[in-house]
């Protein structure tokens, strides 16, 4: 389960925030202070650990290995997350600082958001790899993403009723160029087919997904599934009160705030204070209606910071094991 409350202090030291809302949208705007040194990534690493522990215990156990594998161990190579790919381990950041800026900044209708456990259990081809690269060191290679919304946090009342949940896409990108922007959000160019001396976007991006994104998304029951095997006692309300939204009849409503966090390099034409995305009206290109909230984390040394905090999870325990 996730426990470890944000790294306040840190990301206080290592980034300034410029917020706005209009309407029903909210965008935050968090850039470094000064070139991003990738020792911070130590005070990052147990919130890391507390996100992806869940997922470690289920990944190791179908490999048949140890959740501290010793050096020399059967399976000792194969460990979830710090074994995946650099660019799956870039999808993972996105979405574990997801979880970070949700619990540590205020968004759009100043929610307090609660994040039980992440889902990183549900991503099967992770599973799949720690669980081949295990048994052979040789087998690497890219890992598919995880399918479903990146990120899911809840808001509980004091009833324990889920009132609320927000969910969306994280999306990397080493440098964020105007020109990679319209390419995520808009879909990647194609030949226009009314012109075909002219290339549009297909509509296929981020604003699609979330556009078309379900009011009551499968993350939800995942969260559900989790809770009820590890702590049915702890969260018997938050259990049953998922239980009746997720019915297939007269379900209890809940609302959907939706959020998209970019977080990468910054264009070294963009000037300090500037957005990727326009924050003074609500974007066009969103028609779903509901709450939604824009996060553009940028920063440099990223490949470095990411390295550093995936080399860095449960390292203490090694230490202490002798590794």
């Amino acid at each position: 389960m996730h426990t470890a409350p944000p790294p306040k202090d840190a990301l206080d030291n290592w980034l300034t925030g410029y917020p706005s809302e209009v309407e029903n949208f909210g965008h935050l705007l968090l850039e470094e202070k000064a070139e991003t040194d990738p020792a911070i990534g130590a005070d990052l690493v147990p919130y890391f650990e507390s996100a992806h522990l869940d997922a470690r215990q289920c990944f190791h156990k179908l490999a048949r290995i140890s959740i501290h594998p010793d050096e020399g161990d059967a399976g000792c190579d194969a460990h979830y997350p710090g074994s995946l790919p650099l660019i799956a381990r870039k999808g993972l950041f996105g979405e574990v600082m997801s979880g970070m800026v949700s619990e540590n900044y205020e968004f759009i209708g100043k929610h307090e958001y609660l994040i039980p456990v992440s889902l990183f259990r549900n991503h099967e081809d992770a599973g799949q790899y720690i669980y081949t690269l295990s048994r052979d060191p040789t087998r690497t290679r890219e890992v598919l993403g995880r399918k479903g919304d990146d990120f899911i946090a809840i808001v509980v009342d004091e009833e324990g009723r889920v009132t609320r949940f927000i969910a969306g896409e994280a999306k990397w990108r080493s440098i964020w160029r105007q020109s990679v922007v319209d390419s995520v959000m808009l879909g990647e160019k194609i030949v226009d087919p009314a012109d075909p001396n002219n290339r549009i976007h297909n509509g296929r991006g981020v604003w699609y997904e979330v556009n078309r994104a379900l009011a009551v998304p499968l993350g939800l029951e995942q969260l559900h599934a989790i809770l009820e095997e590890c702590e049915p006692n702890k969260y018997a309300r938050v259990i049953a009160s998922l239980d009746r939204i997720l019915a297939r009849r007269n379900p209890d409503p809940v609302e959907r705030t939706d959020l998209i966090l970019l977080a990468g390099g910054s264009a070294p034409t963009r000037k300090a204070k500037h957005s990727l995305i326009p924050w003074e009206a609500v974007p066009e290109e969103y028609t779903a209606g509901r709450d939604l909230q824009i996060v553009e984390l940028l920063f440099s040394n990223g490949d470095d910071l990411i390295n550093a905090i995936y080399a860095g999870l449960w390292a203490r325990e090694q230490v202490l094991a002798g590794v």
